[in-house]
């Protein structure tokens, strides 16, 4: 089986190869705001350096969010296209999961990306991959709370949250590990894969105010 995974929730594009459990490809490049221009021709590129067609990919791997709403965007409708059209199986895989998913020697892992206003998008895994407290936007404050009621080594993960009194790890994202963890994720309707953004834009959170 070859796997495609792409993850445009941040501002990098992460994205690899994924054949018979083999890591054979993979691109991880810091495009900022460049994402919506670079994004598929560097997939595209990588496809072509390993002699790959689009029609030979097995199955897509998409991150949903949360993170940047303009990144996940990005993302999901490159994987949702290129699924739609080739008929290719597309299954989601949450950024917070993929963070943790490159952890393992921690009895908790934490990954954080950071919201402002002194909030977070965080979830909290066991060493089984197993969630102790689901995905959401919560506060720094709120988060440090739940941890502290916890017992047993954590691991934060993160490339731009906030000091609230843990170690910090930076999220270095290990693409075989994180696509071997989620190989089996059930696909879906191309149509079905929507943004995870858990909160509200600042556009929609003006217009309610």
């Amino acid at each position: 089986m070859t796997v495609l995974y792409i993850d445009t929730s941040s501002s990098y594009l992460y994205t690899g190869i994924l054949s018979n459990s083999q890591l054979i490809a993979e691109r991880k490049l810091k495009l900022n705001n460049q994402l919506s221009v670079f994004s598929l021709p560097k997939i595209e590129e990588m496809l072509l350096e390993y002699q790959l067609e689009p029609r030979n990919i097995d199955k897509i791997l998409v991150c949903n969010g949360p993170g940047s709403f303009t990144g996940i965007r990005i993302g999901i409708t490159i994987a949702k296209t290129w699924a739609w059209a080739l008929s290719i199986p597309i299954a989601t895989v949450s950024s917070l999961e993929a963070m943790a998913s490159s952890i393992i020697d921690s009895d908790y892992v934490v990954p954080v990306i950071d919201a402002r206003h002194d909030c977070c998008y965080s979830a909290i895994f066991n060493r089984n991959r197993e969630e102790i407290m689901p995905a959401k936007y919560i506060s720094y404050k709120e988060l440090k709370n739940f941890l502290e009621s916890l017992s047993g080594t954590i691991k934060v993960v993160s490339n731009d949250c906030q000091d609230f009194g843990y170690p910090i790890v930076s999220y270095e994202p290990d693409l075989k590990a994180i696509m071997l963890a989620f190989l089996d994720r059930l696909s879906i309707n191309p149509h079905m894969v929507n943004p995870l953004y858990l909160k509200k834009t600042e556009a929609e959170e003006k217009l309610d105010d």
